[in-house]
């Protein structure tokens, strides 16, 4: 009797849990701002033009800030960021308390010195992000950028490299040396490698981008979820490549 139990309750949390991610996945739900790839696209680039130029304008910031970037350039260094409110930050981080809607999600470097929000000028609750080193794809990786789709809503997906990768020049020098990278990091150098193997006489700006390039093959062929929507042009992948020295971002491709 307590077996039958056990198995009824099992049963009726698995549909309850069913039912949850249907609703949220419901591309349907009145309050989900359909956001298609080309106006994502289109925010992204937008936004990293605000943060080379200086004059970031961070989205659900105040009415007063937006006047006051809109009058005095950052580029004057007597200008003084005035800031969100208190109020305005409360009100903000609630409304995303109740549901999340990001319009893109990144899979990018955990390198400190690109932050997605940051780089393309955007706040809470715009980006669903997954950083790992090298901007590698593992199981985990994949399994949020689907939650993104499937879940959210995302339609596009962006494969972010950078200028001097520390993992993959790792991955090139180890793959050369024919040896191992210390504990946990030859994880990273195995995910690498087939991009060094293929591209042997490439520097490493050049397999920088090809390893961008591989990641995106990857997500685009990815099954069961994500190659239906993509060939469907439902969702886009696509590559790029952050410049450190000047905070610019070159997508590789628009496919």
């Amino acid at each position: 009797m307590r077996k039958t139990q056990l198995v009824s309750c099992f049963i009726v949390i698995n549909s309850l849990v069913a039912s949850q991610f249907a609703r949220a996945a419901d591309p349907t739900d009145r309050d989900r701002p359909m956001i298609s790839p080309t106006e994502a696209m289109s925010l992204l680039k937008e936004g990293n033009s605000r943060f080379t130029a200086g004059n970031g304008q961070h989205p659900h910031e105040s009415t007063d800030e937006r006047a006051y970037i809109a009058k005095y350039s950052y580029e004057n260094p007597d200008a003084i960021s005035l800031g969100m409110t208190s109020e305005q930050a409360a009100k903000r981080r609630a409304e995303l308390t109740k549901s999340q809607h990001p319009f893109a999600i990144i899979l990018s470097c955990s390198d400190s010195r690109v932050p997605p929000e940051i780089v393309f000028d955007q706040g809470l609750g715009d980006l669903f992000g997954v950083r790992v080193a090298g901007n590698v794809l593992n199981d985990e990786g994949l399994g949020s950028i689907e939650y993104g789709v499937d879940v959210l809503g995302a339609r596009l997906i962006l494969v972010l490299g950078h200028q001097s990768c520390g993992a993959v020049d790792a991955a090139m020098k180890t793959v050369a040396a024919k040896g191992k990278a210390p504990g946990h990091i030859q994880s990273l150098v195995a995910a690498i490698k087939p991009v060094v193997d293929s591209t042997r006489k490439a520097d490493l700006d050049t397999m920088i981008k090809a390893n961008v390039k591989y990641v995106v093959d990857a997500l685009r062929s990815s099954k069961p979820i994500l190659k239906t929507k993509i060939d469907s042009n439902d969702v886009q992948v696509v590559g790029g490549y952050y410049t450190l020295d000047t905070g610019a971002v070159t997508f590789l491709d628009g496919k």
